[in-house]
C-alpha cells in the first residue's frame, strides 16, 4: 500500500492562516509560524472585545444621555428612574439617539420622567 504524504491538506492549512495574516506588519504576514502565533492573539482579542464593544457602547450612551439631561436640568439616575415609575420602555441606546438627534422628543421623555 501506498504511504500517504500530506501535502495537500497542510499546503491548505497553511494557506488559510497566511491569507487571514495578510496585512500584518513586517514578517507576521510572510512566515508561517509568525502569522500563526499572531493570527491566534488577534483571535482572542476579538473575542474578548466583542463583549467590550458592548460595554463601550452602552458607556457612550449613558454619556450622551446625561449631557442632555444636564441642559434640562435633570439627571440620568434620575431620567431612568423616572421612566421606570412611568412604565415607559425606551433602552439606553434609543435613549442617546433622541438626545443626539430629536431634542423636542427627549424633552418630552424628560417630562414624562419628571411625572
Amino acid at each position: 500500500m501506498a504511504r500517504i504524504k500530506h501535502s495537500v491538506s497542510t499546503r491548505a492549512r497553511k494557506k488559510k492562516v497566511m491569507k487571514a495574516a495578510k496585512g500584518y506588519y513586517g514578517d507576521r504576514s510572510r512566515r508561517y509560524r509568525l502569522a500563526k502565533e499572531t493570527l491566534a492573539r488577534a483571535m482572542r482579542y476579538a473575542t474578548r472585545d466583542r463583549k467590550v464593544r458592548k460595554r463601550e457602547f452602552r458607556n457612550l450612551w449613558v454619556v450622551r444621555i446625561n449631557a442632555a439631561c444636564r441642559e434640562l436640568d435633570f439627571t440620568y439616575s434620575r431620567l431612568v428612574s423616572g421612566l421606570k415609575k412611568a412604565n415607559v420602555a425606551l433602552d439606553r441606546k434609543i435613549l442617546a439617539d433622541m438626545a443626539v438627534n430629536d431634542a423636542p422628543a427627549f424633552k418630552k421623555v424628560v417630562d414624562i420622567a419628571r411625572g
